[in-house]
């Protein structure tokens, strides 16, 4: 099969990732499932990441013979490093529509095919969601936009 060693590989990013889920989650106290602690969530999506990638991992050795990697998606691995990057420092200053807004429409210009008019239509469509979701229905406390465009 073609696409054998990029399983192995997806499943080896998962097991790492869930592993340093699990593992950071042990720093907090976990709790239990009818009073959950801060930990809790972290731990349990370390695992499942963790059994996710041991699962895709098996399915690429039952497969068979691997393929070639094929080539790095430069554009796409750049756009979604920096779109993650700038909601991480933005999100305070700018607000959570700016930083929001800009991190989807940046991600939406990853993909292979991707357009502008599409991407900032997802970007518009999502940070509504979003807002509609966190901000007014589950009432989390995140300002609209930050101190930064407050003047």
């Amino acid at each position: 099969m073609h696409g054998a060693r990029k399983d192995l590989l997806a499943g080896a990013v998962f097991v790492c990732f869930g592993l340093a889920f699990a593992l950071t989650a042990g720093s907090y106290d976990v709790g239990s499932a009818l009073r959950m602690g801060p930990g809790y969530f972290p731990l349990v999506l370390g695992g499942l990441l963790v059994v996710l990638g041991i699962a895709i991992a098996v399915k690429a050795f039952v497969a068979g013979e691997g393929g070639d990697l094929g080539a790095v998606p430069w554009k796409a691995l750049v756009l979604l490093v920096v779109a993650l990057l700038f909601f991480g420092y933005t999100v305070r200053g700018l607000g959570l529509v700016p930083s929001l807004l800009v991190t989807v429409f940046l991600t939406a210009l990853a993909g292979r095919n991707a357009r502008v008019i599409p991407a900032a239509l997802v970007a518009a469509s999502l940070t509504a969601l979003s807002i509609l979701i966190f901000v007014i229905a589950l009432q989390l406390r995140l300002p609209y936009f930050g101190f930064w465009l407050q003047g």
